[in-house]
């Protein structure tokens, strides 16, 4: 069980690294292109969840945004 919490926080830094170093992650609905495409490879029309960047916060950097907006708002 200690080992279980101990890869869970490892774990856990690791990601919250991640969402430090590179905020960012690929689009899943584009995948990370910023459009569809038709069959023949043209553009059917520009990702509306990405807005066409192909890229998209991480789960991890919104909670870091929320929280700290929260803290920020009750710190004054």
């Amino acid at each position: 069980m200690v080992l279980l919490g101990l890869l869970a926080a490892l774990w856990l830094l690791g990601y919250a690294a991640a969402c430090a170093a590179d905020p960012f992650g690929s689009c899943r609905r584009c995948k990370g292109h910023g459009k569809t495409l038709k069959p023949n490879g043209r553009v059917k029309r520009w990702c509306r969840r990405c807005d066409g960047t192909g890229l998209r916060l991480r789960l991890g950097r919104r909670l870091y945004n929320y929280l700290r907006r929260l803290h920020h708002a009750g710190a004054r």
